[in-house]
């Protein structure tokens, strides 16, 4: 069982409150202290618990100190603890529902990652050139190698978590982010579709071109796993690159098949990524609900429900029209002077 250390400041009236909220929530240990620093009385209550109960403990003390006057908790990792810690009983909550990391950490992680900084900007115009020349050459190799430094989940998980939460502002840093990063990736390939001249029929190009039903399963995998990883508090790369998989080579596709002049395989890339990015939001946010993650106080809920029940009607809608246009791009197209010589035929 993993633990948390979480050191609250708060007013010093609310030491003996937090206290026996700790105790109620089963914390490992606990301690307050008092200080009055620049004549103001305040208390630093220092506990350790089990990470399942951080969250419930966190909220308790919201309800408890209310808005009006100014506390904040800080949320550490423990990496080891001597002697061993060893829980007294086992935990009695659903499994799936009691994620490892809350609300605040998971938030603190995701806004981190869909910055629109030079940090992502250079990740994704290296990550792009890597990807394209992968495509171009058929080299599955370097495109996996392209795939572990391109930072398209971030922006992702943000406008999930941020639709669980009603977060407006970070849903939309999160699609100004993404936006960014495929607009950078399509010119990119265009840019350099037109100082590359052969490699346009490739296999592993052109299977970006072409968007299959195992698309979307890929998709919603990918999002779902990326978004358990993160709950659970275990290194998201692998999922990572699972969901760059699903966005980057598509969109660097898109751009070197305008650059070549080949507007029917850019449709079907641009299809395969419109697929892709609602799969893997819709199961992001899907798993977000599951595991519990909302907002603290009702009337933010209020206002997530309304948000999320907005979001998942809009990506299952744009999910039906691109599953739509997926069978459409799967109809076959008889040629016109077969169906001529076929009427004469008939005659």
């Amino acid at each position: 069982m993993s633990l948390r250390v979480i050191e609250i400041t708060a007013p010093a009236g609310y030491a003996d409150t937090l206290v026996a909220l700790a105790e109620q929530y089963e914390a490992v240990e606990v301690f307050a202290a008092r200080s009055a620093d620049a004549g103001e009385a305040r208390c630093i209550v220092h506990l350790v618990c089990e990470t399942n109960r951080v969250q419930e403990f966190t909220d308790a003390v919201q309800k408890a100190i209310g808005r009006g006057d100014p506390w904040r908790a800080v949320m550490l990792a423990v990496e080891g603890t001597v002697p061993k810690y060893e829980p007294e009983k086992a935990e009695s909550r659903p499994a799936f529902r009691s994620g490892a990391a809350s609300r605040e950490e998971i938030h603190e992680e995701v806004a981190r990652n869909a910055e629109l900084d030079s940090t992502f900007l250079v990740l994704t115009f290296l990550s792009a050139i890597v990807a394209a020349i992968g495509l171009l050459n058929d080299n599955v190799a370097v495109i996996i190698g392209a795939m572990v430094i391109a930072p398209l989940l971030g922006p992702n998980l943000a406008f999930a978590l941020g639709t669980a939460l009603g977060d407006r502002r970070l849903m939309f840093k999160a699609m100004r982010t993404n936006a960014a990063g495929i607009a950078l990736t399509v010119a990119l390939g265009v840019v350099i579709a037109l100082l590359w001249t052969e490699g346009f029929d490739a296999p592993e190009l052109l299977s970006r071109t072409k968007v299959g039903y195992d698309g979307i399963a890929l998709a919603l995998a990918s999002g779902a796993a990326a978004v358990l990883s993160l709950v659970a508090g275990v290194s998201s790369a692998l999922v990572g690159v699972m969901v760059a998989v699903a966005l980057m080579p598509p969109a660097v596709a898109i751009g070197i098949m305008l650059g070549a002049g080949n507007p029917e395989g850019a449709l079907g890339a641009a299809v395969l990524l419109g697929v892709n990015v609602v799969c893997v939001n819709l199961a992001a946010q899907s798993v977000f609900v599951a595991k519990g993650i909302r907002p603290r106080t009702w009337w933010e809920q209020k206002a997530s429900a309304a948000s999320l029940r907005i979001n998942f009607a809009m990506w299952l809608v744009l999910l039906a029209a691109l599953v739509g246009a997926i069978t459409w791009l799967k109809v076959p197209v008889v040629p016109v002077q077969l169906l001529e010589s076929v009427q004469d035929v008939a005659e």
